[in-house]
């Protein structure tokens, strides 16, 4: 039977929202395939790691009846880029192989069967249904991500934390040296829910969501999330553990502000790192009335020093940082300007956006 008939162009974007997730080693040989549901209606292909399952929805033609089989993702996948984007493909099942034909190009490929592959179980008791635009939930993801733990011991920080609250979603990411804070607001009013969604949940969902205008839904439960937006649900496992109270890092009544430009503080800061070693990437920042300087040096005894004027009128500081860390949400901003609060030099800095009011970054100083 032809399981599926259609352009390489729509086959290759609905293969391409399942297989992010499908790693190219696997202790399971079918967690390497891509489960393809074939009914009178349409095509299901469904992907999963264990922890993560996304499946969607597509007209991919083919024959008016049901089927359902594994085939390898990846291998698939290659198959298909490595042809003109408006050739159709067909893809035929026989016996135990599935036929892919396109012009004169002809690949027979193995199938596992489909009771193997392994399902994740859903959770029978999620918490309400909000939605928000797929565009606003993406811009969070990206205020945030950078600032999230790789690998850490503590894994509750290997993610970010989402908390939806009355008519707010906020979503946190923190490593131990640094916290980024951002929030949105909600169409409708939810109860307090609060779970972290791991590191690889969050990258794939920031490769998925689109800048379109569409909404996405979400729902959370004890040891899931779930989200569905354009014919694709995407169900994860969560990240079990006690988030750190965000609350008590964000300073608060720093009495020394500086506003300044944010691609020549970017540049200063990326010129002065040249010098810093791999190993530290410190910096000292001195604030002094009407400048700012930055400087940095290495175990050859170089040094960087470079110098904006910039208004301000507070106390002289001179302050350390891990220069990578404020380089991150520098790039990460689109805004012109960025504002900066600092106690002293043994206070953390908050770094905020005139017009965003509802992000905050926090980092802590370093000994240099």
């Amino acid at each position: 039977m032809i399981v599926l008939k259609a352009s390489q162009e729509n086959i290759v974007a609905a293969l391409q929202s399942v297989v992010g997730i499908v790693e190219r080693r696997h202790t399971l040989p079918i967690l390497a395939n891509v489960m393809i549901q074939k009914t009178p209606q349409s095509v299901q292909l469904t992907s999963s790691d264990l922890e993560i399952q996304i499946r969607t929805d597509a007209d991919l033609g083919g024959d008016k009846s049901s089927f359902t089989t594994t085939v390898g993702a990846r291998k698939l996948m290659d198959i298909l880029r490595s042809m003109p984007s408006d050739q159709m493909v067909s893809l035929e099942s026989q016996q135990s192989k599935l036929i892919l034909k396109s012009g004169k190009s002809r690949f027979t490929l193995q199938t596992l069967p489909a009771e193997d592959f392994p399902l994740v179980q859903e959770s029978p008791n999620f918490g309400p249904l909000f939605s928000i635009p797929q565009k606003t939930l993406k811009e969070l993801l990206h205020q945030v991500s950078f600032a999230m733990a790789v690998h850490d011991i503590r894994y509750y920080l290997n993610g970010i934390l989402f908390v939806a609250e009355g008519k707010q979603l906020s979503l946190v990411a923190t490593d131990g040296h640094r916290l980024a804070y951002t929030s949105a607001t909600l169409e409708v009013e939810v109860p307090k829910q609060e779970v972290i969604l791991p590191r690889k949940t969050v990258l794939e969902l920031l490769r998925l969501l689109s800048d379109k205008e569409g909404m996405i839904d979400m729902q959370f439960a004890n040891n899931q999330a779930k989200f569905i937006f354009e014919g694709k649900e995407f169900v994860t496992k969560l990240v079990e553990g006690k988030f750190p109270d965000y609350n008590r890092v964000i300073p608060k009544n720093h009495k020394n502000t500086v506003t300044l430009g944010r691609l020549s503080l970017l540049s200063t800061l990326q010129r002065t790192a040249i010098l810093t070693s791999d190993k530290f990437k410190g910096v000292r920042i001195s604030l002094e009335i009407g400048m700012l300087r930055v400087a940095a040096s290495n175990a050859e005894q170089e040094e960087a020093v470079d110098e904006i004027e910039i208004d301000y009128n507070g106390d002289s500081i001179e302050i350390g940082f891990n220069v990578t860390y404020l380089i991150d949400v520098l790039t990460n901003m689109s805004q012109d300007m960025v504002r900066m609060d600092l106690a002293d030099s043994n206070s953390s800095v908050l770094v905020t956006m005139a017009e965003n009011p509802n992000f905050k970054y926090v980092v802590m100083p370093m000994r240099i």
